[in-house]
Formats: C-alpha cells, structure tokens, sequence
C-alpha cells in the first residue's frame, strides 16, 4: 500500500523554505542604500530642506534689513532738504554743536573741571 503524505504544519513549511538569493537581497540593499542617500541629499544637501530654510529666514532678515534702510534714507533726504534750502540757523546750529565753530567776534572759554585737593593723612 502507498505510503500517504501529510501536507507540512505551516511551521514546518516555513521552515522549509529557503531565503531569497544572495542576488535579491543584494538589489534590495542597493536600493535601500540609494533611498537613504536620496534622503540625506534631500535634508542636507545644497539644495535641501534644511538650505532652503536657511536661505529664507536671510532672506526674510534682508527685507527687514532693506526697509530700515530705506526708512532711515528718506529721513537722511529730508534733512538734507531742511538743511539746503531755508535753515541756516540749523547749519549753523550743527556747525557749533558738532564741529565746535565760533564767529569771527565771539570769545571762546574753555573750562576745565579743578581737581579736588589731596586730603592730608590724619
């Protein structure tokens, strides 16, 4: 009488089957290799995350930056403007202040702070 085999339990059957070749897991090395290379280039690369987050908060500051100037460039118009055409007591005024100019006529003092007297040993 023929002998009759049993189908394998599934651990068995597990068991018996062999590992994907050596060629497949290689090609799926490789390509896990190139996806996590591809991710770091993405993050960390000239052209990645965080780059491109870099290059917008300068950007960002910049604009700031180029708003100051302009604001402080329109003040610096409008004092020149003032100061050019009808304001020569505010020339003069600065020449004074800044640059310690006097007119022909007026007499100069220049005080200087004493020094206190040296206190005798008792």
């Amino acid at each position: 009488m023929p002998k009759i085999e049993l189908p394998l339990a599934p651990q068995q059957n597990a068991r018996s089957k062999s590992s994907p070749p050596r060629s497949r897991r290689a090609v799926l090395f490789l390509l896990l290799f190139l996806a996590c290379i591809l991710l770091a280039d993405g993050l960390i690369g000239e052209r990645g995350f965080f780059e491109a987050n870099r290059k917008r908060h300068r950007q960002a500051t910049q604009k700031e930056e180029i708003i100051k100037q302009r604001q402080e460039n329109s003040r610096l118009q409008k004092e020149a403007e003032r100061l050019t055409n009808s304001e020569p007591r505010s020339i003069e005024a600065i020449a004074r202040d800044q640059l310690g100019l006097i007119h022909k006529n007026e007499i100069l003092f220049i005080i200087r702070d004493a020094k206190p007297p040296l206190q005798e040993p008792q």
